[in-house]
């Protein structure tokens, strides 16, 4: 057709391309109307702006933008979804004028796509929108109309997701202030579209029926619908009143519609529940619109009010209030007898029909608008509206449900009381009310078990009260009359149905029961029935009010909850918390009535439930009333022995009277088990007296002679269950009746005369429970200040069982003596946090039990067996084994023990004891379960020592945070036994069964698993000390036991299971419990270790530090042949290659191969494994489909590699180089790629061994000399250092950064962290410009002032907050990483060293301001740690603690700053140390390194040799900061400050000497006599030194050194000129000044040559820097005065002597120049601004 390129025919003056055509309309019309694009949507024609030329577009839109916006119109869905995720990033990503680019297109887009089908689509959209609008703001006005419509739907989508994320987007752009403004402004285009969606809109015109399905066509359009009615919804609640008429016309040409009236009775509920919200805003926004379609509105809700739909019901009964408030004549459109009620009597009849909860609340707003001429018969219709209410209650669904349950009570009496509030006076309906609805309902609760409901007796306590409340207030009489009758009329048909309830002759306990709850519950004041209900919205009934549509006009916007309205008169607060007058009447007659029948049913037929009933109804109704009638015509006199006043109180009280005529004849009767009744009758009797006295005179008098034990046992059973109750007795509890009585029944129970005492046991032992109670119970409940009182009832018991023990010489003790014995014991074993006892009565308690102890010792029968001692067992053994104990507990447990055997001991049964530990001790399933339940965290640190080997998961959970006190079960009972077996040692014992060895072995497990811990829990340590304390130590043990059975159950034991056995044995011989020797014997036989079984393989790893090197080289012997020839499977197992090789590693660890050979022979064995097995070897591949076996074989074959780098010498082949250092390269990838998985343990141990060959690699390939290359094969270092060594940290820095950035529990020794160290490690090899090609993410701060580039920087950025990482390593090795980098710093400040110039009056330049912002934030933190510590005062940090970190930090900042000081010429030094000197940085560095110094820096060896004249110290010996060496951390911290010590006065000696002579005169002295005895010797020494050495050559000047005498001689010559200079250097250098001598001077007149003395002696005591760089300095002044330049008039030097400048500012006057720092000086000093020389005014 016709090419780019083709040649046009000539006058052709049309172009043949679409869009450049479309570009000339437009350029000729103005815009190109209606010219939009293909789709098969038709509707978004009318709201989408048409687009300018496609190719104006294209110049603005972005490429990338065009890109994704092409995808936006694809039809996969993916694709969608990633376009509109990608296009959301950008619009963060991108600058604005890009983004405002897009807008012109956006609209279309967006109004196509926010109805898209998939719902993730719409999500994604509206959230890229929210970032669209946040990018372009108000740059969205001029497009807002052209999708204010779509964008309101979307905010209404039945996806929630996609809705919130339209809402947000809306906010975004809207604050809700402004909200109404912006949906005025485009009200006619948005109802426009919503109209249009919900008129002309079909399936098929919103999707294409060629392309999409039905079902997607039918949900998508339904969608649609839903949203344009709710968005209209939106809008009308959006818009004010004005706006909304100006709209009018729109809404009625809406309502004209036949097929909006059609939605209401629409298939799909979303859309019938959208169309009735729409109707109710309609009715509540346009009401003048909706009444001139009454008839259409009325019959489309009032007809379809039997929807039960649980979507549609909420809006569908909303619309329904709505209507019948807005069209008061809506009853002439519809037929209410034949279409509205029949349908809603049927769904109240059904329940609801399971929507109880959604539709009842509505019903009383719905009947109170009733109009009265659509009620008629009144009588009729309420009858039959309140009997389907109630049929509704006997639907199943109904009982099974409470909520809705509740429902329909709760509506049954609102639409009560509203009946009988609008109808009081007429008789009919009062009676029709009471007698036909409200009794039948409540018989009907009473009867059903299904409706046994609260609410409903609630509810009718709340009627009577509204009743009750307004029968009082009520003014009218008339009124007041009639409600009376109401009452009246209800009282007594309530207490018929109640009286027949009680006089059933079966009377069923459950209603008897459902009775005096009811009862119960209108008894309560209406305060308290308030509080119980839930809050929730009621309705409130107004006082004369004829219609409650006040509160269902507010009530109707929210969703049918019924909102509290104002509260009415009715509701006086003064009768809230008191019964109403008019209740008390009534209630007390119905009380009387139902007590009457109970007694005569309990006098007739002995009824147990009237009894029962009784005792609910008096706890109630405790008054006299009550129990007059109870009494009835039986009033006998009072036996006569009773005290007058008892006698009066009787007469005088029918309560009392009750209760010794008929309760105590009762309670006596009664038996112990269902006596309980009985006695909160005798409470409730109690509560009618009138004062506490008259309560304990009748406790006590019944006390005395009255009642039973098991009764007195009751009572007080009952007051220390219940406070109430306790309140009222305890007068009568700390009486002196009751406790005589107590000691009476001591008296008896001992018994002095021991042959009245065989009454039955089974009559005794409630009265040694009662006795026990006395002791245990009642004394919680005393207060501990009235304990005190001699005559508690306790310690009367514990006298009188106290003689009765120590007396009682000859006669057998009783069982519940014996019950008495383990109560006491119970008590002196618990801690006082348990019982609350004071110490005196536990010192009593202890005395006691030890009495009675004494007693059963001595018993003249052996063949006794003492109950007392079998149940201390059970009781001891649950305690450690079973309960909670901490360490406090535990502790009184073991000294109660002990006590308890100190006296068993003088048995004379040799048995006694024995059986008695024997009965203690668990049984061997009962210690492996205690040992099993031991957190295996303790194999953490055997694991990554190496001295032990795994291959197998076995990790259970950690420490739980909510068990941080409580101790172990095993360590509570091997703890227990140990201090039992001490406790006898009088007695030589012999113990069956081991039972010694068998104690002492599980102590040392107890001990070996705190030791083993990595971090162990304060209380764990705790444990440790209270053992030592309470002197439970092997030591202690051992003296008692065979250690020859010790070692062989330990050795058995260590052979069976391994782990914490196998460690055991390894330390008592390291600490010297047992020699070496005496374990020779258990593994004489080497080859009965093979085969090879966890047990064996940990024995033999354990025992290997104490084998000679024969008996390891036997070991290996048996291990070489098992390398060859393994399968796949026995490579992994233990008794294959890896327990062989984990065996070899051990021994190879103490360096006892020798043989160099053997260790080549094995490598080369490994080579062959990974040729046959390659799998085996976890190259590059992902650890969770690893197995643990795998895991295992790949550590050890690592571990082998590593210890076969540091101890062989033999040379390796190059392809057995390239083995090892490809392999230890994969591994670490695959250690990279499992970062998640490093919670595993063995995946950490794999990683930590990986990173373990790497680090002994780097070490190996850095050690490599010049004499020692000659053994590597030839190009094997350049291949390290190009390629492994710079894979190895390629790998490592990100790793790091990744791994400490996740970090939560940062502490070093933790196992979670146990990486570090090797990782750290390793990372300190890393060379520059390995740092230098990092590829970090980029890091960068915008405050930040840098001169650095940015890859630099990022890596400052990076590295500088490891310095204050919680983890020592991490801080070591940023700084070792960081060191490297600091000279390839100062050259970037140089470089723009000119604007630095003379301009500024004291210009400073801050070192890196990564490293200055760290050094204020580590100030801070120690300012905190060291702060309050006077100067010269040495603190001692705590080596790994928080403190320790935050110092090590500080230090390792300041060494970086030093060297970075040291790099840098002496220009910038001035400008740095400027800096510093504004910031006052170095002056706290001093300050804190005073506190951090020890006062003797001596090394800890050379410490003794004092005759040695150059002793070591921390000043002459260089820091070792080894990550892995852990000795020498105590002198870490004072190491490393006297180092940055020595940097300082090296390298900034002015600015020591300026604050050393500005410090108060105590620090001064300190500094002078610390620096000149231990740091001036040093530093004078390397000074002299670096003269002597120096190659530095001066043009026309030599310079000489004398150490002995500390000078140096500086001759400087220039033609005939010669000058000799002679600098004497102090005995404090450098803080005393420096002394400038003269020696020769020819051709120089005096003043010059005093001049250039004068600015030598400044130079070396202001410039920071050695005594070469300040000659160096002085050279160049005198040149440049012989060159011509003139001095400076202030300063008299040429060179400025801090920063190094010319003069350079001129006077306009004089002409003579100055330097700018010297004029600044100058200026401030003098307050003026004139020339120094002509005091002419300084321009």
């Amino acid at each position: 057709m016709g090419g780019k390129n083709k040649q046009r025919t000539k006058g052709n003056l049309r172009p043949s391309n679409s869009g450049r055509a479309a570009e000339l309309l437009a350029k000729e019309q103005g815009t190109v109307t209606g010219f939009i694009g293909f789709g098969t949507s038709h509707s978004d024609l009318g709201y989408v702006p048409a687009i300018q030329g496609a190719e104006d577009i294209d110049s603005v839109v972005d490429a990338e933008f065009r890109m994704v916006l092409r995808k936006l119109s694809k039809k996969d869905v993916i694709t969608k979804l990633k376009a509109m995720q990608e296009f959301g990033t950008m619009c963060t990503e991108r600058d604005t004028e890009a983004v405002k680019g897009v807008l012109p297109y956006w609209p279309r887009i967006f109004c196509k796509i926010s109805l898209d089908h998939d719902r993730r689509v719409r999500e994604a959209t509206h959230q890229a929108f929210e970032k669209l609008i946040l990018k372009v703001k108000k740059h969205l006005a001029p497009y807002l109309r052209s999708v204010m419509g779509h964008w309101l739907m979307a905010q209404c989508d039945t996806y929630p997701p996609a809705a919130v994320a339209a809402k947000d987007a809306f906010e975004a752009a809207f604050p809700p202030s402004k909200q109404p403004e912006a949906v005025a402004f485009c009200k006619e285009e948005i109802t426009s579209v919503l109209q249009d969606h919900i008129l002309k809109e079909t399936p098929d015109t919103l999707s294409d029926p060629q392309t999409v399905p039905e079902e997607e066509r039918e949900a998508k359009f339904h969608r649609v619908v839903t949203c344009s009615l709710l968005a209209l919804k939106k809008v009308l609640c959006f818009l004010p009143n004005n706006e909304l008429e100006a709209l009018e016309e729109k809404f009625k040409s809406l309502l004209s519609q036949n097929k909006f009236w059609k939605y209401g009775k629409h298939s799909v509920p979303q859309v019938r529940s959208a169309y009735f919200e729409l109707v109710s805003a309609l009715c509540q926004h346009v009401p003048q619109v909706m009444k001139q379609e009454a008839s259409k509105v009325s019959s489309s809700v009032l007809l379809s009010i039997d929807d039960s739909d649980p979507v549609v019901c909420p809006s569908l009964w909303e619309a329904v209030l709505y209507t019948l408030t807005t069209i008061e004549d809506c009853w002439l459109h519809v037929n209410a007898k034949k279409s509205v009620f029949p349908k809603l009597m049927a769904m109240v009849r059904e329940g609801g029909r399971g929507l109880a909860a959604v539709i009842y609340p509505y019903l009383l707003p719905f009947v109170s608008k009733l109009p009265q001429y659509i009620t008629e018969p009144k009588l009729d219709f309420f009858k039959n509206f309140l009997t389907s209410l109630v049929t509704g209650l006997s639907t199943e669904k109904t009982k099974a449900n409470y909520s809705e349950c509740s429902a329909i009570i709760s509506a049954f009496f609102e639409c009560l009381r509203f009946i009988m509030q609008q109808n009081l006076g007429e008789e009919d309906m009062e009676q029709m009310l009471i007698n036909e609805q409200l009794i039948p309902f409540i018989d009907r609760i009473l009867k059903d078990p299904g409706l046994q409901h609260e609410s409903m007796f609630n509810h009718l306590a709340e009627t009577l009260s509204s009743w009750e409340t307004k029968a009082d207030g009520e003014k009218e009489a008339e009124t007041d009359y009639n409600l009376e009758n109401v009452l009246l009329n209800f009282w007594e048909r309530l207490s018929e149905i109640c009286v027949e309830k009680i006089s059933e002759p079966d009377g069923v306990l459950r209603s008897v029961l459902s009775v005096s709850n009811l009862v119960g519950v209108l008894q309560k004041p209406r305060s308290s029935l308030k509080s119980n209900r839930k809050k929730c919205g009621k309705v409130r009934f107004a006082d004369d009010t004829p219609e409650v549509n006040k509160e269902s006009e507010k009530c109707m916007s929210s969703g049918g909850e019924n909102s509290e309205g104002a509260e009415g008169v009715t509701e006086s607060h003064n009768s809230l918390d008191l019964v109403s007058p008019l209740r008390k009447k009534y209630l007390e007659d119905l009380v009387c009535k139902l007590a009457e029948v109970s007694i005569d049913f309990v006098n007739e037929q002995k009824s147990e439930q009237h009894m029962h009933f009784l005792s609910t109804l008096l706890d109630s109704f405790s008054s006299g009333q009550v129990f007059k009638i109870l009494l009835g015509d039986d009033q006998k006199n009072i036996d006569k022995l009773k005290s007058l006043e008892l006698a009066q109180l009787v007469q005088k009280n029918p309560a009392v009277q009750f209760l010794y005529q008929k309760l105590v004849g009762w309670l006596n009767e009664s038996q112990k088990k269902d006596g309980a009744f009985l006695v909160d009758m005798l409470y409730s009797a109690l509560r009618c007296c009138d004062n506490d006295v008259e309560r304990k005179d009748i406790l006590d008098d019944l006390t005395k002679e009255d009642l039973k034990w098991s009764s007195l046992l009751q009572i007080i059973e009952k007051a220390c269950s219940n406070s109430d109750k306790h309140a009222l007795v305890t007068p009568w509890l700390k009486g002196s009746i009751l406790g005589e009585k107590l000691v009476t029944l001591a008296d008896c129970l001992c018994g002095k005369d021991l042959e009245s005492t065989g009454s039955p046991e089974s009559h005794s032992s409630e009265q040694w429970t009662l006795l026990r109670l006395a002791i245990s119970q009642h004394v919680k409940n005393e207060d501990l200040s009235e304990a005190e009182n001699s005559d508690s009832s306790v310690s009367f018991v514990c006298d009188v069982a106290h003689s009765y023990f120590s007396s009682a010489g000859r006669g057998l003790l009783m069982p519940p003596a014996e019950d008495l014995m383990l109560t006491l014991f119970q008590l002196c074993a618990q801690s006082n946090e348990r019982n609350h006892l004071p110490d005196f009565l536990i010192c009593k308690l202890k005395n006691t039990l030890l009495s009675a102890i004494n007693l059963l010792v001595h018993q003249t029968a052996s063949t006794y067996e003492s109950t007392f001692l079998r149940l201390s067992v059970l009781w001891l053994k649950d305690q450690v084994q079973s309960s909670a104990l901490d360490n406090t507990s535990l502790q009184v447990l073991l000294s109660a023990v002990g006590d308890l055997l100190s006296t068993l001991v003088e048995s004379k049964d040799p048995s006694l004891l024995g059986g008695y530990i024997g009965s203690v001790m668990p049984s061997d399933s009962e210690w492996d379960r205690m040992r099993q339940s031991l957190p295996i965290q303790w194999l953490h640190r055997p694991l990554l020592e190496g001295r032990l080997s795994l291959n197998y998961e076995c990790f259970k959970t950690d420490f739980k945070e909510q068990d941080t006190k409580i101790l172990p079960s095993h360590l509570c009972t091997s703890s227990l036994l140990s201090k039992m077996i001490l406790t006898v040692q009088k007695k030589k014992l012999v113990l069956e069964n081991n039972v010694l060895e068998k104690i002492i072995a599980e102590l040392l497990y107890s001990l070996q698993w705190c030791e083993e811990l990595d971090n162990p829990p304060s209380f764990l340590t705790g444990f440790c000390e209270m053992l030592q304390k309470m002197n439970i130590t092997y030591g202690n043990l051992s003296v008692f036991c065979n250690t020859d059975s010790l070692l062989e159950l330990l050795f058995n034991r260590s052979r069976k299971n391994g782990t914490l056995w196998s460690l055991i044995i390894a330390r008592l011989i390291l600490s010297r419990s047992i020699s070496s020797d005496e374990v020779k014997p258990y593994y004489k036989r080497k080859e009965s270790f093979f085969p090879l079984t966890e047990g064996n393989l940990h024995t033999i790893q354990s025992l290997c530090p104490f084998l000679s090197k024969e008996e390891k080289k036997e070991f290996s012997a048996q291990c070489i042949p098992a390398f060859l020839g393994w399968t796949k499977e026995d490579l992994c197992s233990i008794n294959g290659a890896f327990g062989h090789l984990a065996i070899f590693n051990s021994c190879l660890q103490t360096r006892s191969v020798d043989d160099k050979q053997l260790l080549h022979g094995i490598l080369k064995i490994i080579i062959s494994w990974k040729k046959q097995h390659e799998d085996i070897f976890l190259f590059s591949c992902n650890l969770s489909e690893a197995s643990p076996e795998v895991l295992g074989v790949n550590i050890e074959i690592m571990r082998f590699l590593s210890l076969f780098l540091k101890h062989c010498s033999y040379p390796l082949a190059e392809s057995e180089w390239d083995f090892v250092m490809c392999s230890m390269l994969s591994w670490l990838e695959t250690t990279s790629e499992n970062q998640a998985l490093y919670s595993v343990p063995l995946v950490q141990l794999f990683a930590c061994v990986s990173f373990d060959l790497a680090c002994d690699l780097s070490a190996f390939f850095d050690s490599v000399t010049p004499d020692t290359i000659g053994n590597l094969p030839v190009n094997l270092l350049s291949e390290w250092k190009e390629f492994f060594s710079k894979g190895i940290h390629s790998l490592l820095l990100p790793l790091l950064v990744t791994a400490i950035g996740e970090n939560k529990d940062l502490s070093e020794t933790s196992f979670q962290n146990a990486m570090l160290k090797p990782m750290c490690e390793t990372l300190t090899y890393i060379s520059k410009d390995q740092l230098l090609s990092h590829k970090l993410p980029v890091r960068l701060i915008s405050s930040q002032k840098t001169n650095l580039p940015e890859h630099l920087q990022t890596l400052l950025n990076t590295l500088t907050p490891l310095l204050l990482f919680r983890a020592r390593p991490v801080q070591i090795a940023a700084y070792h990483m960081l060191y490297k980098l600091m000279p390839e710093l100062p050259q970037y400040d140089q470089d723009n060293l000119k604007s630095y110039g003379d301009e500024e009056e004291e210009p400073a330049l801050s070192p890196p301001a990564a490293l200055m912002s760290l050094l204020s934030t580590q100030e801070d933190l120690l300012e905190n740690v060291l702060g309050c510590v006077p100067v010269g005062q040495i603190v001692t940090i705590k080596p790994l603690s928080e403190d320790f970190c935050y110092v090590l930090g500080y230090l390792l900042t300041w060494k970086l700053i030093l060297t970075f000081f040291k790099a840098a010429s002496s220009q910038l030094r001035a400008l740095y140390s400027m800096y510093l000197r504004k910031t006052k940085s170095l002056n706290k560095l001093l300050y804190h390194l005073f506190r951090l110094m020890p006062e003797n820096p001596t090394y800890g060896e050379t410490a003794i040799e004092v005759s040695n004249k150059d002793p070591k110290t921390f000043f002459t010996e260089e820091l070792q900061l080894s990550i892995r060496e852990t000795a020498t951390l105590p002198y870490h911290i004072p190491h490393l400050a006297c180092s940055v010590y020595h940097m300082t006065l090296k390298d900034l000696p002015a600015m020591v000497r300026l604050w050393w002579n500005s410090s108060e005169k105590r620090v001064f002295n300190i500094v002078d006599r610390f620096t000149s005895k231990y740091v001036s010797n040093v530093l004078s020494f390397q000074e002299i030194s670096s003269v002597q050495t120096s190659t530095q050559l001066f043009n026309g000047m030599t310079v000489k050194a004398r150490a002995t005498t500390r000078e140096v001689m500086a001759t400087y010559t220039i033609e005939d000129i010669v000058i000799e200079l002679i600098i004497q250097l102090p005995s404090n250098y450098p803080l005393g000044s420096i002394t400038v001598e003269s020696g020769k001077r020819i051709g120089v007149a005096v003043q010059q040559w005093r001049n250039w003395m004068l600015q030598l002696s400044t130079y070396l005591t202001h410039q920071n820097g050695s005594i070469m760089e300040g000659l160096a300095l002085w050279k160049n002044n005198v040149d440049k005065r012989f060159e011509g330049v003139e001095d400076c008039m202030i300063c008299f030097s040429v060179i400025h002597g801090f920063n190094y400048s010319l003069p350079k500012k001129a006077c306009r006057t004089c002409k003579k120049k100055f330097h700018s720092a010297c004029l600044y000086k100058w200026f401030t000093s003098s307050n003026k601004s004139t020339c120094p020389l002509c005091r002419e005014t300084f321009f």
